[in-house]
Parts: C-alpha cells; structure tokens; sequence
C-alpha cells in the first residue's frame, strides 16, 4: 500500500516596510521620500505613497525616522583570503586555517556596510559557498580565484633562485591551494584561465605588469607576451566573462586592453596616451584610493615599500586623465595584510572626497560599480540586480543616520551611522529603537 504524506506548506516570504525613509536610489542625486517594500530576498515595491500591509509573524515594519535609505556598497578590488593578515603568515598557512579565518573577517566586511565584494585574487570560493548557504554571514562575493602570474611575475612567490624549475615537480603550496598560479606560454595560460573558470571563477584575473607587494618584479616590467594575453582574454570571451588586469604602467596597460582586457586594476601610472585608449576601448579604470598617508599600506620589506611610494604618487595624475577622457571608473580599496586597516574599508571611500562629490562617490560605489560586476554575464551567480534601489533588485540595503549626499564621512564609520544593514532582504544590523 502506498502511504501518502502530508507535502510541508511553503513558508510565507518574510516582508519587510521602510516607511518615513529618504531614498538614495543608487544613480539619482536627489533623494525621494519614499516607503519601500522588501519581500524575500528582494525590493518589491518603492512608493511616494504610504503602503499598507497587514502585520503578522512574517512582516515587520521598521519606521525610518527620516534616515537615508541606500544601496548596500560595492568594493570592486577585494582580496577575502588576503586582507588580515600579513604576508609572512598568509604564505605559510593552511587552506582550512585561512578559509575559517576569511570566513569570521568577512562578516566584518558586512558590517561595514560593504554588501558586495569582486575578489580579485585568492581561493575564496569556500567561503563564498559558506556565505550562500547561510553557514557564515558575509557580502555577496564575485570571486577571480587564482590570479595568473607568468614566471618573474606579480604572482610568483617562489624564490629567486629556484631555478632551474622542473616540470616533474609538486606546485608549491600556494598554487596547489587556489590562491595564485604561474603559468606561461600560450598552451599553458590557456588550460589555467579555463581552471580558474572550472572552479567557479566569474572574471579572470591577470597579473599583467610589476607589483608592489612582490619582491622580484621592477613596476616597469610588462608581463606576459601579446599573444598570451589574446588567447586568455580569448579563453574568458568563450565563457561570455572578462579579464582583468593588475597593472600600472603605460605600456602593459596599452598592451592588454588592445588585447581585449575590460578592467584595468590600479593603473596609478599611466599617461594620457593609456587613458584615451582606455576610454576608446571601454575599459574600466578599477581605482583604489591609496595613499601614502597614516592609512597606508605597511610592508615587510622596503623594496614594497618604495614601490608603495612610487605608485601612490601618481593617483592624482591617473585620476585627473580619466575624469578628463570620461573613462569608466569603479572604486575598491585593494586591503592587504592588516585587518586594523581592513577596519578602515569606509574611510577609504570617504577619501574620495578628494578629487570627487560625495554624489558621484555613492553612486560610483552602488550603480557604476554594480555595472562592472556584472560585465561577468551568464557566470554571475547573483542574477538580479545589485547597487541599486528599484523594484526586483536584491535587497542589499543600508539605512544612514544622516545624508551622505552631503556629508560623505557618514561612511566612515559604520558602526555610528549605520542604523540598518540588509543583504538578500535579511537583516544583519538594526540599532534603531
């Protein structure tokens, strides 16, 4: 005899209404009074009209008291895995140890506000699948994986007179592990870019030119030959996403986006030349505020350090060419190996205020860098839209106890004038009476 059961009735979405809010929608300049309806995992309604719901378990109506209502923030250069601790200790860890780690400082991230993150180098894809599940709490992550490194290059933590290499012999822990990969030689980086593809990476990232944190690679240094480039940038069309480029200097920048290259990390060095080409060809200027000032990065070696400098004498220049060429620009903070600094995540987009409106920094940390998230296409695993309020994007929200419109430091400190912090229509902070 079958026996038939009683099938588990679907539980009601849980809803949530923002009344007396101010709304920053994410591309307006202008805040709208506005109640905003979120139901499950995403904005359902926005009205100038106060709406209606009727209270039980599953609704909850939070007045605003006249509090901006915005976007949760974007960090377009994100590193998960490498962003607490230093190097020293980052290369000799263990995958679990690390992972368990990033996972505890990522609900951090959150908490800043930060709701969104492009990882731009590192294995943070257990993580990201811990944050989906719900297992941990942390933002959405849009993860690169391995950054690909030639031999010489940014990626290559090797030491220098490990040569001659031998093509029998075990990657080095840090390869094995996800976190970088060397490889060179168009047979090569071609089976490596569609690894990193294969294990869920939704954009490629290259180390196309000289780094500061790495020792044995001069920042003139242009890496990889055009042909690598072409069959990487190639290999990531295939899967209908992107690659993007570490890079600073004119002639690896000009060299990889005529190659096809749609974001082009850094780039503090670059020339007129490099920005018109960037603007003709698309490009994205992927910038990090960084500045040598008591907020700067510290190195272990004074090789970094000096490289540190030089880079970080040229944003103003780098910055000032691409609002001259209109080129497209995204905001990340590239933090690394110190978590006191990763608590300064805010700050560093209040920095902006230096060459931008406190306008033109919201919106180019909410819609402008949602777009270049998604130029990743059918690999994006979050397929509604983010860094905006409008009705069917996921609700990622922050409520700010002030008008960051006019006041941008409001970001800086999260902790203060963050009353609201909802990703994916849950709520992670609430300080509101």
């Amino acid at each position: 005899m079958i026996r038939l059961g009683l099938f588990a009735q679907e539980q009601p979405k849980q809803i949530t209404l923002f009344t007396n809010v101010q709304v920053f929608d994410g591309t307006s300049d202008q805040l709208i009074k506005a109640d905003v309806l979120v139901e499950g995992n995403l904005i359902k309604q926005i009205s100038k009209e106060p709406l209606m719901v009727v209270q039980t378990d599953n609704v909850s109506i939070i007045d605003g008291q006249g509090m901006t209502l915005m976007p949760g923030l974007i960090d377009n250069h994100w590193h998960t895995v490498f962003n607490f601790w230093p190097v020293s200790k980052l290369l000799n860890t263990d995958l679990a140890h690390l992972g368990i780690n990033a996972g505890h400082h990522s609900g951090k991230t959150l908490l800043r506000g930060f709701t969104t993150v492009r990882d731009v180098g590192g294995n943070s894809f257990g993580v990201k699948k811990a944050i989906d599940e719900g297992t941990i709490f942390g933002p959405r992550i849009y993860p690169s994986g391995p950054t690909i490194s030639q031999t010489s290059g940014h990626g290559d933590f090797l030491a220098p007179n490990a040569v001659p290499s031998n093509p029998d012999q075990a990657l080095d822990y840090i390869q094995r592990t996800g976190h970088t990969i060397i490889a060179d030689g168009v047979p090569e980086v071609t089976k490596r870019t569609r690894e990193a593809l294969r294990m869920g990476a939704t954009q490629i990232k290259v180390m196309a030119g000289g780094g500061v944190s790495s020792l044995y690679d001069p920042l003139d240094v242009t890496q990889y030959t055009k042909a690598e480039a072409e069959a990487m940038v190639e290999v990531a069309a295939s899967w209908n996403t992107y690659v993007a480029i570490h890079a600073n200097t004119d002639d690896a920048i000009q060299m990889w986006v005529r190659a096809g290259a749609k974001s082009v990390e850094h780039a503090f060095l670059i020339t007129e030349e490099t920005a018109k080409l960037m603007a003709e060809k698309g490009a994205w200027f992927s910038m990090q505020p960084i500045i040598n000032d008591e907020d700067a990065i510290r190195f272990e070696d004074p090789i970094s350090t000096a490289k540190f400098v030089e880079v970080t004498d040229g944003l103003d220049n780098a910055i000032a060419l691409a609002k001259k060429y209109k080129v497209k620009t995204a905001f990340g903070t590239d933090i690394l190996f110190d978590a006191k600094l990763g608590e300064k995540q805010g700050k560093l987009l209040s920095k902006l205020k230096r060459w931008y409106t406190p306008y033109e920094i919201l919106k180019m940390a909410t819609s402008d860098n949602a777009e270049l998230v998604k130029l990743c296409g059918p690999r994006d695993p979050y397929p509604h839209p983010i860094g905006v309020i409008k009705e069917g994007a996921y609700a990622d929200m922050l409520l700010v106890n002030g008008n960051p419109l006019e006041n941008i430091d409001l970001v800086a400190d999260p902790d203060k004038n963050f009353a609201i912090i909802m990703k994916d229509g849950k709520i992670y902070k609430k300080t509101l009476n």
